[in-house]
């Protein structure tokens, strides 16, 4: 059985005072988890909070982000050697915001893909449509197209060392949320496109939902069989939230 991961994506939200708030309040109650995984992936500045407030937990961490060059002169950016600095497990590649704001295309992000594997960090690995797309009856044919970058490059049997996240871009931040249906529907798609390459690796694959996931539905879309847990936007910056997700990933 594959284990749920809840893994918090905190955006450019915090400080020094609401962050050490809220990991104090998630870590005891979540510490008897054993059959979920949790983690935060922070902004770059708190990194080194995070490592200090969450290394004797059972939480993980992460960052947002990631060079897919180990150095240089690459002005603003942050590498993975820093990354292992403090010692992060996770590190998101992909995210939508990333790939709409910032122009990431599938081919950057398959090279931060493989640079994060090759520092010995998981990629949590996003996909998703837009609305305009999922309208267009095309959601099959661009997640499929943004986890070919990744293959073509890695071969399937790195995606055994990675997390996918479904993460649909007409759910996220706006309180729409897919149905479970839904969501199961493009999970077992992904599942399925794997399979074709390599059963194991499939079978295994851990693949998130993210999209307005709460408290209130974690539940309901965790029980599908494709769905693996959750890539957590703003309720994980509630720690009753966070906490009521994580403890959803626990029970089902």
């Amino acid at each position: 059985m594959r284990e749920k991961l809840v893994a918090g994506n905190w955006k450019m939200h915090g400080n020094l005072s609401e962050n050490k708030a809220l990991l104090e309040a998630i870590i005891p109650q979540l510490a008897d988890l054993n059959r979920a995984s949790c983690a935060v992936c922070v902004p770059y500045p708190y990194l080194f909070q995070a490592q200090a407030v969450l290394q004797n937990s059972n939480i993980s961490w992460g960052a947002q982000n990631l060079s897919q060059h180990e150095k240089g002169a690459y002005t603003g950016e942050v590498s993975t050697s820093m990354l292992q600095d403090f010692a992060c497990k996770y590190v998101i590649v992909g995210h939508s915001e990333r790939r709409a704001l910032y122009g990431e295309d599938d081919a950057t992000v398959a090279a931060k893909f493989v640079a994060a594997q090759k520092a010995g960090l998981t990629p949590i690995f996003c996909v998703g449509e837009t609305l305009e797309e999922r309208e267009g009856n095309i959601t099959e044919q661009v997640v499929a197209r943004q986890m070919d970058a990744v293959l073509a490059v890695a071969g399937v049997a790195a995606l055994a060392k990675s997390v996918l996240a479904y993460e649909p871009v007409w759910a996220i931040g706006t309180g729409k949320t897919a149905s479970p249906e839904q969501a199961q529907a493009v999970h077992a798609f992904i599942r399925g496109k794997i399979a074709s390459a390599s059963a194991e690796v499939a079978a295994g694959l851990v693949i998130q939902y993210g999209g307005s996931v709460k408290g209130a539905n974690a539940a309901q879309l965790f029980s599908m069989p494709d769905i693996d847990g959750g890539l957590i936007g703003g309720a994980s910056l509630s720690a009753d939230e966070f906490v009521a997700i994580c403890r959803a990933a626990q029970q089902v």
